[in-house]
């Protein structure tokens, strides 16, 4: 099932897959061809009905044809984009009643001031970690940080610490983060790529996280405990992650290493000429690699390509 990540569940995509493939077909034929109850299906079509998946024919009795999925698809992906949208203004409204509560009993919002302090506190909250760490990834960086975070990252991993980050696309063209990107997702990382990650963040086992920011040019980081802020966080976290295109695996692939980062980069939106550019290879190269496993996956574009790769679990 492929509808998943855009709240369809999977009854609603078996029936949706049948009208698709049965034009103008009944509730009766939709229960006989999926096995449902007449009952449910007629519930499954209404909800299809509001999702924009199907809509319902003049006359009796009713009939029902699938939207293209092409429009369809597109249609889910901006309901999915204005819930993410909601859940960020959900995010304040939430930490105005976290902060009221906090200044009602007197206890201060803990701020991390500095540049060096920052990088320490965000290196020790994930040695915290006991069992996952979230992190949303977007420039500037802090140049000192990257190596020892790096390091960090695969020792945690190697300890059984499950890393899931979702990367901006703009974080991705920065000097040798494709080829730290790969390296962490070849030791263990789960990694995704979104146009337009809200903001810096890394959350540990949903009890712990942080939120840097600059001010004034001077580096600062929120840090939050366990509280309503932070499952609300956490929440929008696996909001984008739902929305974000995978990059690469921690599995074997069986696929070509020059393939396989190739689909990477396709997954993130990149044109031939700046993947050529980013690995090295020739535009040409990189053109007659791309087209061949586009053929092979029966994809149209890069983008769909490394979505497909994504959904098949050739990617990550």
């Amino acid at each position: 099932m492929v509808l998943g990540p855009f709240g369809v569940t999977e009854e609603e995509e078996r029936a949706y897959r049948f009208v698709l493939g049965v034009p103008d077909c009944t509730v009766a034929e939709v229960a006989d061809g999926t096995g449902a109850e007449t009952g449910a299906v007629r519930r499954l079509l209404r909800t299809l009905e509001v999702k924009g998946l199907v809509c319902r024919l003049p006359g009796a009795p009713a009939r029902y044809q699938g939207a293209a999925p092409s429009l369809a698809i597109e249609v889910l992906a901006l309901v999915r984009h204005r819930q993410i949208e909601e859940a960020k203004l959900a995010t304040t409204e939430l930490t105005d009643i976290w902060v009221a509560a906090e200044r009602d009993r007197q206890v201060p919002i803990e701020v991390v001031h500095g540049r060096d302090a920052n990088t320490q506190r965000f290196l020790h909250t994930q040695l915290a970690a006991r069992r996952e760490v979230l992190t949303f990834d977007r420039p500037p960086y802090v140049e000192e940080g990257i190596g020892p975070q790096h390091d960090l990252q695969l020792r945690r991993m190697t300890e059984g610490v499950r890393y899931r980050t979702v990367y901006d696309r703009a974080s991705l063209a920065e000097p040798g983060q494709m080829e730290r990107v790969f390296a962490l997702a070849r030791a263990g990382e789960q990694a995704r790529v979104y146009d337009g990650v809200p903001l810096k963040m890394l959350v540990t086992d949903r009890t712990a996280g942080l939120v840097p920011f600059t001010v004034s040019g001077v580096r600062r980081s929120v840090v939050l405990d366990e509280s309503p802020l932070l499952h609300a966080l956490a929440s929008l976290f696996e909001l984008v992650w739902e929305r974000a295109a995978p990059l690469w695996s921690s599995a074997p692939t069986g696929l070509d290493p020059v393939n396989e980062r190739l689909l990477g980069f396709a997954a993130a939106g990149y044109t031939d000429e700046s993947i050529a550019r980013m690995t090295g290879l020739s535009k040409r190269t990189v053109e007659r690699r791309m087209r061949q496993m586009m053929d092979r996956m029966g994809a149209r574009t890069r983008f769909q390509a490394g979505l497909q790769a994504g959904r098949s679990g050739l990617l990550g």
